[in-house]
């Protein structure tokens, strides 16, 4: 084994026997979140290693009248964890910090429409990761993810924590396309072939009116459609299967999961 190689894992065995994520704060926040309590025991160990693993190295900073509690933090970071389950905690070297609002941020904005004409606008971001590398939640909608799995599984999935962190995924090299540097070149071609069938058809099932497991935020185009699939994928995996087998098959491959092989 090479010496690096070597001391990183002693670093990482360290690390685990002396700040391990107690036991009852674990069993709390995976009872909060159904969708990661359905995991099978061999992932959920290696979620809570990996979560250890990240609530290590990565540093979190509160704004406003927020204080991180010890909760809060293993909630993002077990969320955070899961699309690198099975890839490593590698996919985000480019991660320099996480940031915790209590409530969405409001933003100004301009776009220019087809006439050239340049229109105002306000949005307000429940959650962003800019190029420096770091990830800005807001709080509130971390919460309310969990909510709205429990209190209304029918409802389009809503996860921030995945949706920021698959983003954070896609622009490992560069800019978020929705096409995340797949190594095998097989992989990737029909990756991005299945991605993008899978949108137009999403953007038409939106277009009729139709009820969908995906939220219509994914119309605004591939790269927001990548991070709303994956949300889906990890929180209602069936679901997702059952409207789109083709996607389903092809989000499993590139993170390496089954999801929905665990019971719903």
């Amino acid at each position: 084994m090479p010496v690096f190689d070597w001391l990183r894992r002693r670093r990482e065995q360290r690390v685990l026997q002396q700040r391990p994520i107690p036991d009852a704060l674990w069993e709390l926040v995976m009872l909060r979140h159904p969708f990661l309590q359905r995991r099978s025991a061999e992932d959920l160990g290696e979620l809570r290693r990996l979560a250890t693993l990240f609530l290590d190295a990565q540093r979190f900073q509160t704004l406003g009248p927020l204080t991180l509690t010890d909760e809060m933090a293993v909630t993002i970071a077990a969320q955070a964890c899961l699309p690198v389950l099975r890839l490593g905690l590698h996919w985000y070297d480019r991660l320099t910090g996480i940031v915790v609002r209590p409530h969405e941020l409001a933003v100004a904005g301009e776009v220019m429409d087809e006439d050239g004409v340049v229109h105002q606008h306000d949005d307000v971001l429940a959650g962003e990761v800019n190029y420096a590398g770091r990830v800005l939640l807001s709080w509130n909608d971390v919460q309310q993810a969990s909510e709205l799995a429990t209190m209304e599984p029918d409802a389009p999935v809503y996860n921030v924590v995945i949706h920021e962190f698959v983003h954070l995924m896609d622009m490992r090299t560069g800019w978020a396309t929705g096409l995340p540097p797949i190594e095998d070149r097989d992989l990737r071609r029909r990756f991005a072939q299945v991605l993008e069938a899978s949108f137009e058809a999403f953007c038409d099932r939106v277009d009729a009116g139709e009820e969908d497991v995906m939220d219509e935020y994914g119309t605004e185009g591939l790269d927001e459609f990548f991070p709303i699939a994956s949300e889906a994928f990890f929180v209602r995996p069936h679901a997702l299967r059952e409207v789109d087998a083709g996607l389903y098959q092809v989000l499993a491959e590139f993170y390496r999961q089954d999801p929905a092989a665990n019971r719903e």
